[in-house]
């Protein structure tokens, strides 16, 4: 159990007190919660249990939601609950949560991604041990390295690398225009989610920098690198394209407090 490298989050002072614990960095899902997408679900649901309006908001409708959506994922079973919904409910209660994710996960804020740093160099560190062996013909001394995090772990780390990023924020008065997003958690870190790097040594080449090679799989399936648009790209090529993160990613650095005195929204 190595909490400081899998929930770097815990350990990084500045997302701590600028986003997990400041509720005006949530100012976009807040927004959304009383925008007039979920003020529709809001009222439909409050006819359909014969309340008045007043007497639900966004929490309750997304906790009825999660019970109808939680028993579907793990029991295959069609709760009662899911009779309030209909599928445009659906769409508008995931973003929701993707909202959610973007802002305390994802894309919101740069802290969000860049305390994960410490696992991305981390992960290379394994992987340039591995090639260091390969090359001197040793035996590779940890063939298979499993690290067990959360979503919360997997999020920033995919943000770090790129993945999953919109041209557009997602905000709360966007919800029309990111129809067609990248950015869906569900898809993103569903259960069970898992990143995986696979390094390979190839004997057939033409070129020493061909000799090793890597492909990436989130949740089973192969993922296009940024930099070439293919699914396995040189190691040489990957750590140059990710020579910034490597070398100028400082956890300590990246995570202390500012020690003036400004808002959390203008250091964001």
């Amino acid at each position: 159990v190595n909490d400081s490298l899998m929930r770097f989050f815990d350990h990084c002072a500045k997302f701590v007190a600028l986003v997990e614990e400041n509720d005006t960095a949530m100012c976009q899902v807040n927004a959304f919660k009383e925008g007039p997408e979920m003020r529709k679900v809001l009222e439909k649901v409050a006819s359909a249990l014969c309340l008045p309006v007043e007497e639900l908001n966004a929490d309750l409708v997304q906790v009825a939601f999660l019970a109808c959506s939680y028993e579907l994922a793990i029991k295959n079973v069609t709760s009662p609950w899911c009779s309030l919904f209909s599928e445009e409910d659906a769409k508008v209660l995931e973003y929701l949560n993707d909202l959610k994710q973007y802002w305390k996960r994802g894309y919101g804020y740069d802290i969000n991604s860049r305390s994960s740093c410490i696992l991305f160099q981390d992960i290379f560190q394994h992987l340039d041990k591995a090639v260091e062996e390969s090359k001197s013909s040793k035996p590779i001394s940890s063939p298979l390295i499993v690290q067990v995090g959360h979503a919360e772990t997997l999020q920033p780390l995919l943000a770090l690398m790129g993945f999953f990023k919109d041209d557009e924020p997602l905000k709360a008065n966007n919800y029309i225009r990111q129809m067609h997003r990248k950015f869906r958690s569900g898809r993103i870190v569903p259960y069970a989610a898992n990143l995986v790097f696979v390094l390979y040594h190839c004997d057939q080449v033409k070129t020493s920098k061909e000799e090793y090679q890597v492909q990436m799989l989130l949740n089973e399936k192969l993922m296009l690198f940024h930099h070439s648009n293919e699914t396995i790209s040189t190691y040489v090529d990957l750590k140059d394209y990710y020579k910034d993160i490597l070398e100028n990613c400082h956890f300590k650095e990246e995570c202390a407090l500012p020690k003036v005195n400004i808002t959390a929204v203008d250091e964001l």
